[in-house]
């Protein structure tokens, strides 16, 4: 019988990609529209694979779909009808999959990214936790259809979204993880992470909650909180720790993810590791040697 992903991740940890744009811009793509990576699935959808193979060839054991940014609402603006907006939801875990040997976590991305002003670093949208299982559920759907290993819940800033997304995938039958994006030990809506957190807590298919897109400061803190408030393992891939300047459009200062930090992740209860945005194949390569010597 065929080892589900739920059996992996509870035979030991497993590493996860890194940040799959700075992996395709470093390739020379344009991801300055508001689908971003998703931009590929019509334009240039081998480019995809290749960036996920660059990670699967660094030691990556989960690659994670371009879909982050992707929504019925997106393609529609760009006049996309919702059947081939489903169909290239569908394609993002396809072409995941065919980067090699890894599980494929098809991305689902915060109602903020779907705006792509940056206010899924902020949260508090306006909207009820009713309007945005409204947004959220078909997507979710469709990804789900397509036959991921996982739900890769991410960058969610906000609690009451988070509530939102929970009830969508409550019965959906797909396992799931939930990550926040997280200013310390408090989501970036300002809720305590603690409380955040332990709203997955009674949800059977959400296999692991942690933080994703943060610095790596942020992460080291909060592993120990979150695997306290929701009880299950840890999910943990933070930035590099670079500053994005927003009136630049670029990064500023130095990377500070070091692989070594998996070591401590691992002793508070991380069970998927890896890294978000500027994190490239040579740092996942560093962690996955890391993750090695400690298992």
């Amino acid at each position: 019988m065929t080892r589900t992903f739920a059996q992996a991740l509870a035979a030991g940890p497993l590493v996860l990609d890194g940040g799959l744009s700075n992996q395709l811009a470093d390739a020379g793509h344009d991801l300055s529209d508001e689908l971003w990576s998703a931009r590929l699935l019509t334009d240039d959808p081998a480019a995809l694979t290749t960036a996920h193979r660059a990670y699967v060839d660094a030691g990556a054991q989960v690659v994670i779909t371009s879909s982050y940014q992707a929504s019925f609402e997106g393609f529609a603006e760009r006049g996309v009808a919702a059947p081939e907006a489903a169909r290239l939801l569908g394609e993002s875990v396809a072409l995941a999959r065919a980067a090699g040997p890894a599980w494929v976590a098809a991305s689902v991305g915060p109602y903020g990214a779907v705006l792509a002003d940056g206010s899924e670093y902020r949260g508090r949208y306006g909207l009820t936790v009713g309007q945005l299982v409204d947004f959220h559920g078909p997507r979710i759907e469709a990804l789900a259809a397509a036959g991921p290993d996982v739900l890769a819940v991410e960058t969610v800033p906000d609690a009451d979204e988070a509530e939102a997304v929970l009830r969508v995938l409550a019965g959906l039958g797909v396992p799931a993880w939930l990550s926040f994006s997280v200013d310390g030990e408090r989501t970036r809506a300002g809720q305590p992470l603690a409380e955040a957190a332990a709203l997955a807590a009674g949800v059977p298919g959400v296999l692991a909650v942690g933080v994703n897109c943060c610095s790596p400061g942020d992460a080291d803190r909060a592993v120990a909180v979150v695997a306290a408030a929701a009880g299950k393992p840890v999910v943990v891939y933070p930035n590099s720790g670079e500053d994005w300047d927003a009136g630049a459009r670029d990064w500023r200062g130095g990377s500070t993810f070091v692989p070594e930090r998996v070591a401590q992740w691992l002793a508070d209860g991380a069970r998927l590791v890896g890294g978000c945005c500027r994190v490239g194949p040579a740092e996942i390569a560093a962690l996955a040697r890391v993750v090695r010597e400690r298992t």
